[in-house]
């Protein structure tokens, strides 16, 4: 495990792709679980440990997350995401080439929970969540078809970004379940920036962790990413 930041209250990693967030049906490992077992023996601590679940990333998706080693942590990160000054970016790689540099995308997500899918919906229907993010193309690979996407979340639906992307034609390269080119490869979808306010210091911090460069994720080679 690649831990990025750690202080009394917090803990900073990186998650591993196809590795859940937390306890699943599957009763695979989970992040919950991993670094429960770093703190228990890199501290020798008796007994369970505690760590809070502020936020959360798909399974297939890794990147920048952040646990909180005290309740007190836990509740003041758990305001920041209700008051969205928890600022989350992603990259992705994406099919086919953005009609323009910079857009926000609003859309209303409906879930099926039987299917773990979501949808694109009309307004008024039923349980519909508005999805906005912003995206910013960084790079458009003509050979590949495939464009490099900044992606800034305003808000935290099933599957955003994936169905966002896909709703567009623009589904994200190795998403199988939206459509996405590259079967069998893992996702391009990556959280790859976090920003704070400390709970206890108050101080802005931010924690950046690129992927690493290899299968499509090569055509981030070189980009200037902050």
């Amino acid at each position: 495990m690649k831990v990025i930041y750690e202080d009394n209250h917090i803990i900073v990693v990186e998650k591993m792709v196809n590795v859940p967030s937390q306890a699943d049906k599957t009763d695979d490992e989970d992040m919950l679980m991993i670094i429960k077992r770093y703190l228990k023996e890199k501290y020798k601590k008796p007994g369970n440990v505690y760590l809070g679940l502020v936020h959360r990333l798909d399974r297939p998706v890794g990147g920048v997350m952040i646990f909180a080693k005290t309740s007190k942590a836990a509740s003041r990160l758990s305001e920041e995401v209700r008051n969205k000054t928890f600022k989350k970016e992603y990259l992705v790689i994406c099919n086919g080439k953005m009609e323009k540099d910079k857009e926000t995308l609003k859309d209303y997500l409906w879930k099926d929970e039987k299917k773990n899918t979501s949808y694109v919906v009309r307004e008024n229907k039923k349980n519909a969540k508005e999805a906005v993010l912003d995206y910013e193309v960084l790079k458009y690979d003509k050979e590949q078809n495939l464009s490099v996407l900044k992606i800034n979340l305003h808000t935290g639906r099933h599957h955003q970004i994936r169905v966002q992307l896909s709703s567009r034609m623009h589904a994200i390269y190795g998403d199988s379940k939206y459509h996405g080119r590259g079967a069998g490869n893992n996702i391009c979808l990556w959280a790859y920036k976090l920003t704070i306010v400390h709970p206890t210091t108050k101080e802005e911090m931010t924690f950046i962790d690129l992927p690493e460069e290899k299968g499509m994720w090569r055509l981030i080679d070189n980009l200037n990413i902050n």
